[in-house]
């Protein structure tokens, strides 16, 4: 596609939160950046533009994540993998779901969490090791986990489960590329709590069926939330570190 060396990022959830502050943040001379959501962000495009990156939008919804793969595997494929100096993959979409017990939350609410939340990062991620398996350059993979995946909270069984499986089918992956000529590194990251549209839907939740609401309300009541921006700042600080991948399961707020 190009002979000048670039830094490929690919970012789910591309389109609000904290998937489009690491967009805004990438837009940096020499990357090339994929968002994919399922809706594009045109501020976010016109900054690209005005800047001179290219930045690419798919809209897809990532609740039916194998043709999403399937592309993904199929744009890749276009690349001079020699040129590419970094390719990198952060899976950052997510779904919380209705806060409630898992009896009291509807089966397609369930299958969307999951799929989005698990099945989504996990095809993704093989799409992109396989096709950029013989590439000479560094390649990475960032999933955006939760605490909620390493501590169980009531009222959030599916979006637990998720993130759960995330962390350990990084742990997997990180065990099989190691065992491979230039494997990628791979990390499942707790990014701490972020003021997103996620965290607004917890905190208006009903009390009555999701007993930690009054937590989640405070802690934005009394600003402990980090923002989107701040979050994005320090992943990205995190993705360039040189011990990126030692331990592939890791907390944003643990230095």
């Amino acid at each position: 596609m190009t002979t000048t060396p670039l830094h490929l990022t690919i970012v789910t959830g591309s389109s609000r939160g904290l998937g489009a502050a690491l967009v805004a943040q990438l837009l940096q001379p020499g990357q090339v950046l994929l968002g994919i959501a399922r809706r594009s962000n045109a501020a976010l495009q016109a900054q690209a533009d005005a800047a001179g990156v290219p930045l690419t939008q798919w809209t897809a919804d990532l609740a039916d994540p194998q043709p999403v793969a399937e592309h993904l595997a199929a744009w890749l494929a276009g690349f001079d993998a020699s040129t590419v100096t970094s390719a990198t993959l952060i899976n950052n979409a997510g779904v919380v779901g209705l806060p409630a017990a898992l009896g009291q939350v509807p089966l397609p609410t369930l299958t969307l969490a999951m799929r989005a939340g698990l099945e989504a990062p996990l095809l993704l991620t093989g799409a992109f090791l396989a096709a950029t398996s013989t590439w000479p350059g560094a390649r990475k993979v960032l999933n955006i986990s939760s605490g909620l995946g390493r501590r169980a909270m009531a009222g959030s069984a599916a979006y637990c489960a998720a993130k759960a499986g995330m962390d350990h089918f990084s742990r997997a992956v990180a065990l099989e590329e190691a065992a491979r000529p230039n494997g990628a590194r791979i990390v499942a990251m707790a990014p701490g709590v972020v003021d997103t549209d996620m965290q607004a839907e917890l905190r208006g939740a009903d009390a009555a069926a999701f007993p930690e609401q009054s937590r989640f309300a405070a802690l934005h009541a009394q600003g402990q939330l980090t923002s989107a921006a701040d979050c994005a700042r320090a992943l990205l600080a995190r993705l360039q570190r040189a011990d990126f991948g030692a331990d592939p399961i890791a907390d944003i707020r643990e230095g």
